[in-house]
């Protein structure tokens, strides 16, 4: 071997180890992309399938409101997606899980919690009078500087101002939520306060847009809400003649 050839050849060797080492980092680089892509694309479908999910629910509220005469009451248990048998004594009562199985529906989100649901006492009782019954659920959102307003209602809620007859929606990936199989989600965030809100809610919901920021007012929120009109519903009832 020539002294020149010596030389050279260390440089190439080098060389190639270098491009390998870059091709190396290059490949982990593309990965870690592709792992962060794919897991928000994941998780899109999965908001896009809970969506789904809520307005098949809604149109089944509907459904059954048009047959029965009035809306279901909430499901019997976390177990048990009959609706409870007796009357709603209050507001609280009203309040829980979707009943799934009354209305023939998936009674879980896509990320395995149970849907919830809360409806005014008073539309959950047949026959609905609607001279006289006071629909009573309420949304609000907040605005710019953390105030909270109303989407749909007021605070004050009679025959000549109606506000919602019902609320439903998914408590989304993180923090509140109850699984299917009836376990309890441990709220690990801290100053959650909307979501907290929502959880233990039975006539004010809040609505607002996705967050992971904490430092937001309210907190981060995932929360999913879906409703249904008191114009709404009383037009599939009386396109059904099931509203006296």
């Amino acid at each position: 071997m020539t002294p020149r050839l010596a030389q050279r050849q260390p440089h190439r060797q080098r060389g190639a180890a270098l491009l390998l080492l870059v091709a190396v980092l290059g490949l982990g680089a593309a990965s870690l992309l592709i792992n962060a892509f794919d897991r928000n694309t994941g998780e899109a479908e999965r908001q896009q399938r809970t969506l789904a999910t809520l307005a098949q629910a809604r149109e089944a509220l509907l459904g059954f409101a048009a047959t029965q005469g009035r809306l279901p009451r909430p499901a019997a248990s976390a177990l048990d997606g009959r609706e409870r048998a007796a009357d709603c004594a209050d507001d609280a009562e009203c309040s829980g899980f979707l009943p799934w199985v009354a209305l023939g529906v998936a009674g879980t989100d896509a990320w395995g919690k149970l849907l919830r649901y809360s409806v005014t006492p008073e539309m959950a009782r047949a026959p609905i009078v609607s001279s006289s019954a006071i629909a009573n659920r309420v949304v609000l959102e907040r605005g710019a500087r953390g105030e909270l307003a109303f989407v749909a209602g007021q605070v004050q809620c009679d025959v000549s101002a109606q506000c919602l007859p019902l609320v439903l929606f998914s408590q989304g990936k993180d923090h509140y939520g109850t699984a299917a199989s009836g376990v309890a989600q441990v709220n690990t965030a801290r100053g959650n306060i909307d979501e907290a809100a929502n959880d233990s809610a039975s006539r004010s919901f809040i609505a607002r847009p996705a967050s992971g920021n904490g430092a937001l007012p309210g907190g981060a929120f995932d929360d999913m809400l879906a409703w249904i009109t008191l114009p709404t519903l009383y037009q599939r009832m009386r396109a059904a003649r099931n509203l006296p």
